[in-house]
């Protein structure tokens, strides 16, 4: 798996939707389970068939420990002979394998290839070409349904955030940049909004993507933070006509890099003292040791903006 892609797992797991990514990862072992044990029955479920060779017998709860979190699995259970899924055999990893292929999924949708890939990687056997397509557009499916869903409510806080992700265009790998867009209600519940690919972050594709999210129905945004990416900057205001606060990520990287080596360990300590603040005079009289003036933070740091 490339630094990529685990970076862009890393900001869908900043939200509250890492439950969509263990919920993905739960349904997608749970089709591959159902798909083998068919080709172990010979028959689909309920399925009367001459070439049946034994028939399904409930099933028994097993809790796989995962990178995307706990996910309880339903291991279906046979009358004659037995059944038990490769991947959860001890220390096999396969789980690397099936995120990968979820994030596949939402960046761009998976191909049989993938699919027949990580069939190979969770040590499964049995299972045809046909299923594999059919699980491959179950998971492109329930992925777009996720990704276009409608937008309820008010959105009075959303994060915008980019990185860049290697995908397949005209039969060779380019690097686009994939926009994740995370909101929060006005009762404090944190959702994945939406995402976006585009070959650069100018200003058109941000308010292209901002306005896909207004169409399904995002509304009451007050505050956008991000970086301070100037299309970005400018697409919320025109789209959203909302505020934009500096992410406190980016800027303490960027006050930071206006200090010597020498004072980083002392100023980083002090602007957390001042973001741990519950007021902006109590922040402002932190860091700028009770001087609330205009230039007090001119004079702290001469080089900012970078």
């Amino acid at each position: 798996m490339t630094e990529d892609r685990i970076a862009l797992q890393d900001l869908i797991g900043k939200s509250a939707d890492a439950d969509f990514l263990r919920e993905m990862v739960g349904f997608a072992a749970q089709r591959l389970m159902e798909l083998e044990v068919e080709s172990l029955c010979g028959a689909g479920y309920g399925e009367r068939t001459e070439d049946r060779q034994t028939k399904r017998n409930g099933y028994r709860e097993r809790t796989w420990e995962t990178r995307a979190g706990a996910i309880d699995l339903r291991i279906p259970k046979l009358r004659r002979g037995s059944y038990f899924p490769a991947f959860l055999e001890p220390r096999r990893t396969a789980e690397k394998a099936l995120v990968a292929v979820i994030q596949e999924a939402y960046v761009q949708g998976i191909s049989t290839r993938n699919v027949d890939d990580l069939v190979k990687a969770m040590g499964m056997t049995g299972i045809s070409k046909s299923q594999v397509s059919r699980l491959c557009q179950d998971i492109d499916e329930r992925v777009q349904a996720f990704l276009n869903r409608p937008l309820e409510g008010d959105w009075p806080f959303v994060w915008l955030d980019a990185t860049y992700v290697k995908v397949r265009q005209d039969g060779r790998i380019v690097s686009v940049a994939a926009i994740l867009a995370i909101g929060v209600t006005t009762d404090g519940r944190r959702e994945v909004l939406g995402l976006g690919l585009g070959l650069s972050e100018a200003e058109t594709f941000w308010s292209a993507f901002l306005r896909s999210l207004t169409r399904r129905g995002l509304r009451g945004v007050k505050l956008v933070i991000a970086d301070a990416h100037l299309g970005l900057k400018a697409a919320a205001s025109k789209v959203l006509g909302a505020t934009l606060q500096r992410c406190r990520v980016h800027c303490m990287r960027n006050l930071l890099a206006c200090v010597g080596k020498a004072h980083q360990t002392m100023v980083a300590a002090t602007i957390r003292t001042a973001f741990a603040q519950e007021t902006a005079e109590a922040a402002h009289q932190v860091a700028n040791n009770g001087d609330t003036s205009p230039t007090a933070c001119a004079r702290a740091f001469p080089n900012w903006p970078p």
